[in-house]
Parts: structure tokens; sequence; C-alpha cells
């Protein structure tokens, strides 16, 4: 089943804007009907009981007619919707009425979806599938439909039609929809500002050294992984919000891994080498420059995929350089991935295994392209709105630069990823997989774990991240630690202490596991840390701060110099490699 792709939908939008005959056609406010749906089924080889197709049907007419009669009446209908917050929503009849209709409409899709009679993941495809054509259909996303959109017409005569033509223009030529006002910031200058010098460097990644804040620091360094499917710079956005920079002010020598963006001379680079010469080397490179024979090795996302196989690897080998692992939306045990799992079959597997397997690169496009389609209205359609349909510009905000400052993946490591990971789930099992010669077992790494979970995360589900606790130093559970934070995948991380917001929760009690009373066995064992939970106001950062003073060792005069004789500076932070962009 093929996925609606919001990004190629607006894209198909702004190609038909500039066609002056379309216009014309925008202004004819086509109904929103089932016909969609009913094709993307057949393709599917899925049905709904006729019983059920039924009892929807007759509902969607009772409450389209209650909705036509409230509308005869003069009575405004209620438009609890955000993308109709607006009050030029409600002051225009037939705009609001319009607003009802449609989401009465998708209501209708939505529950057709959800009646499938399908298996598990098909009919989350499905709904996936059907949720993208719904999103795009929203009035808000046409002028024609748009009362604010028109008022903003009127208010300046005809001056928004002609910027937010401009800005589709340009958005046209850079090949995806602008975010944020990307002139507003620069690598090095106002974001990824910490101060540090580049140590080491080889084809994968630099690594950086962050100049220290204290006059003593714990002798055990931190050295953090990013993920590589992104900028390392999420973690050092700006002073205020930077991870990395909290890390360093708390006494830490940290180190940080930015990998390199890899183009076409990277094409045949594997999963073996993103271990073996990036997060194996970085380790080796961080305990010579240090003299500590322990890291308190950190990853975020991938980047945490990818530092657990490399200790893995590494226990194999009869080394165990961890003082402690910190995971931050990690996924080890790949059984829920998510909303991901549409874009995951052995059909699409395989498709992009025949295009990459021997060579090649995934352009950071593509994949950005794919996390844009988990979130459309916040991603799409609110920028076709904004920025297109109403003439504004983007404001400046930086975890959206961020966002839109994509970077590649050599295909043979993605294909690799995706099928032993995210298809075949094969990484938790102890000895299936080779990685770098050796036999990986998670269970093998002798060290505390401080493990955390997004409760809103779509992309690495809490529970999921969970999953970890039950993987990871299994013969000294209670020194396991897990924390779930309140927001998103990536709002949930960067949360700072100084800014006193949101909140997280934790639950002392040791994992769910051996030893539990079979009153408790029928409770999924995240479900079971949760009910036990306790919510907290403020961020998870001191937490981790805590927790990494307990592994850090003793106090020791921080360095007065980045580096090392064997390992001299080589440029200061951020680096070249992270200004290096996909496109």
């Amino acid at each position: 089943m093929n996925m609606p792709d919001p990004q190629a939908m607006a894209s198909a939008w702004m190609a038909q804007m500039t066609d002056p005959s379309a216009w014309q056609a925008m202004f004819k406010a086509a109904p929103l009907d089932a016909s969609p749906v009913a094709n993307l089924l057949k393709d599917a080889g899925a049905t709904i009981p006729p019983q059920a197709l039924e009892s929807l049907r007759n509902d969607y007419l009772q409450k389209a007619a209650g909705l036509w009669q409230e509308f005869l009446a003069g009575k405004t209908p209620a438009l609890s919707d955000r993308r109709f917050a607006a009050p030029e929503w409600l002051s225009n009849p037939m705009s609001a009425y319009s607003a009802a209709s449609y989401l009465l409409n998708a209501e209708f899709l939505t529950a057709m979806a959800d009646a499938v009679e399908a298996a598990p993941r098909e009919q989350q495809k499905i709904r996936f599938a059907v949720q993208q054509m719904v999103d795009a259909m929203s009035p808000a996303n046409f002028l024609a439909t748009n009362p604010e959109a028109q008022q903003k017409l009127i208010e300046t005569k005809g001056e928004s039609l002609t910027r937010g033509l401009a800005n589709m223009l340009t958005d046209m030529q850079k090949g995806r929809i602008s975010l944020s006002d990307e002139s507003a910031f620069e690598v090095g200058r106002n974001v990824a500002t910490t101060p540090g010098q580049v140590v080491f460097e080889n084809e994968l990644f630099q690594l950086i050294q962050y100049t220290p804040a204290t006059p003593t620091v714990r002798q055990v360094p931190l050295l953090m992984m990013p993920p590589c499917i992104n900028k390392f710079y999420i973690l050092d956005l700006q002073p205020e919000n930077s991870v990395v920079r909290y890390a360093v002010e708390q006494g830490n020598t940290v180190f940080l891994v930015s990998w390199r963006n890899p183009d076409a001379s990277m094409g045949t680079t594997t999963w073996d080498d993103y271990v073996e010469n990036g997060a194996v080397k970085a380790i080796e490179v961080t305990r010579a420059i240090s003299g500590s024979d322990k890291v308190n090795a950190f990853g975020f996302c991938v980047g945490g995929t990818i530092m657990s196989t490399a200790l893995a690897v590494l226990a194999a080998r009869g080394e165990q350089p961890a003082a402690s692992l910190t995971l931050l939306t990690t996924l080890l045990d790949f059984q829920d991935t998510g909303v991901l799992e549409v874009f995951i079959d052995e059909t699409q597997v395989a498709m992009r295994e025949q295009a990459l397997a021997k060579g090649g690169l995934m352009p950071g496009r593509d994949l950005a392209t794919t996390f844009s389609s988990l979130r459309p209205n916040d991603l799409v359609w609110n920028y076709v709105q904004s920025n297109y349909l109403k003439g504004k510009e983007p404001p400046p905000f930086d975890l959206l630069y961020w966002n839109s400052d994509s970077t590649n993946l050599p295909g043979p490591m993605f294909c690799w990823y995706l099928r032993n990971t995210y298809l075949e789930n094969s990484l938790k099992v102890p000895g299936k997989l080779t990685v770098a010669g050796a036999k990986v077992d998670l269970g093998a790494i002798e060290a505390p774990v401080f493990v955390y979970g997004s409760r809103e995360d779509h992309i690495v589900p809490w529970s999921a991240a969970y999953g970890s606790m039950h993987i990871l130093n299994p013969r000294n559970a209670q020194a396991n630690r897990f924390v779930m934070g309140a927001s998103g995948h990536i709002a949930g991380v960067i949360n700072p202490a100084s800014k006193n917001k949101r909140s997280y929760w934790t639950n002392d009690q040791p994992p769910a596991g051996k030893g539990k009373s079979k009153a408790k066995a029928s409770v999924a064992p995240a479900q079971e840390w949760l009910d036990g939970a306790t919510e907290h106001k403020g961020s998870w950062w001191p937490g981790w701060a805590a927790f990494l003073a307990d592994h850090g060792g003793k106090q020791v005069k921080a360095p007065a110099k980045a580096g090392s004789k064997a390992y001299p500076p080589i440029e200061p932070a951020p680096g070249r490699y992270v200004k290096v962009r996909a496109d």
C-alpha cells in the first residue's frame, strides 16, 4: 500500500498554485467524500463489516442533518479544532459551516479506517494514510475556504498574496517548506556555541572536547553520542537550552561526537563502520585524552542504539569501558516503534535494499519528509497556511532551524539498521547479530543505566524506551533508573532546568520482573512502572546530573587545555563537519 506523503502533497499544491488556472479552481469548494478511503481499502484488500459501515453511515447522516438545521437556524457551530480558532472562522457563517462540515467528514473517514477488519499493523497503515488525506483536505489549506487568509488579502490590498507566492517559489527552489527564518541562525555563531576544541577526526566524525566551566571536574569524562540522522547541535542549541553547556557547568569533562554529513564518498559505509570507526574509536580517544579507564557513555535516539551496540562489542572483546550509560529516547527493543511502523515492512525494506544496500545515499530530504509526515498539521500544512496563503515570514526558532538542517545516511548502513532493528528486532536477542566481528549481547554491558523516555513521543514511545531496562545491566538491575518526561521526542529532552517548565515522573521501585507477585504478572512492566510513578514539576536534568555525579569518580583539577600530545586540537568547536548541509 502506497503511503500518502504530506510533503509531496504540499509540493503538488505549490506546483498547482503557480498555474494561473488553478487559482480559479480554488474557489470551487469541493466536499470531502469517502471515495479516497474506499479506493485505499480496495488497494489494501481490506473491508469494513457491512453492519459497522451502515452504523457509521447512519450516524454521519444524523449529525450532518443536525449541522444543516443549525446552519439554517443561524446557529454558529462550535469549532474545537485549533486550526479554526481564529475569530474569522466564527464570524463568517459560511466559513464556520465549512469547517464544521470538514470536521464531521473527517470524523466519518477516520471512523471508517478504525472499523477496517485487518491485522493491527495493516490497520495502522490504513489509518495513517487516511489521516494524511484528511489533513491535506482541510479548508484552512486553501485560499477559497480560509477566511483568515481572505481577510489578510483584503487588509493588505493583495500584498499578502504577492508575498505568499514569493515565499512559495523560494521554497520550491529549496525543495522544502521553510519552517523558520533561516537567516537568523548560523552554526557556531548563535547555535552550537559552547566553547571547545575538535581533538580528533576521521572519515566518520569529529570529536569535540568542551572547555571546562568549573575549577575542578569529575575524573570520569562524559562522552555524548547524538543521532547520526540529525546534527549534534540539538544538544547545544543556545546557551539557555543547551544540554552540553548544562553538563559542562555541572563539573563534567564533556566530549561529543559530531557526525559527518555523508556525501557520495561514504556511499558504501556500513553499520559496522559506524560502530567500530565511530563509537568504539570515540571511546578510545576519550579515554586516552582524559586518562580515565572509564567513561560515562551517553546516547540520544539512534546515537544510543549505536553507543549500546559499541559497548556490547567491547564487552565481547573483554572490555567494560562504561562507568554508566545514559540513553535518551532510544530504542533497543523495536517491538513497538510507534507510528513509524507504517513505513516498515518486508516490501518497503526490500525496496530500500535493492536501491541502496550495495552503495549510495539515503537523502536527508527524504528522511526529513518521513518525519514531517508524522505531524503534517504542525510541520507541513501550518506553514502552507502561514507562509503562502497569508504571506507571512516564518519567525526565527532554533529548534525548527535545526529540524531543517537534514543529514544524509549511507545506504548500506541505513538498510542494515532498517532490517535488523525495525523489521526483525534482532538487536535485543543475545548473540543473534554479529557487528564488527563480535556477537552482540546488550546484557553483557556491565554499567548502571539512566533511561529517559518522553510521554508523548511519536518516534520512540516511552514504553518502548522503558524496554531497555530489561535488556541492560540485568545482574545489577536495581542500579538502573528510568525517568519519563512530559512532551515529545525533542521538546521533552530539551527542557532546561533553569526554565522550571513541564514535569517528569520517577519510580524508585525496581523494574518489574523476577520476584514480582502473581497479582501483577499480567500487568505490562511499563504500565506497572507508571502506575507507581510520582510526578514532579520542572526538568529531569538535575536528576540526570546527580546520576552522572554518582558515577563520575573523584574531583580533579580541570584540564588547562584540550586534547593531548597524541591528540592535539585541530580547530575550535563546533568544527567543520556540522556545518556541511545536505542540500
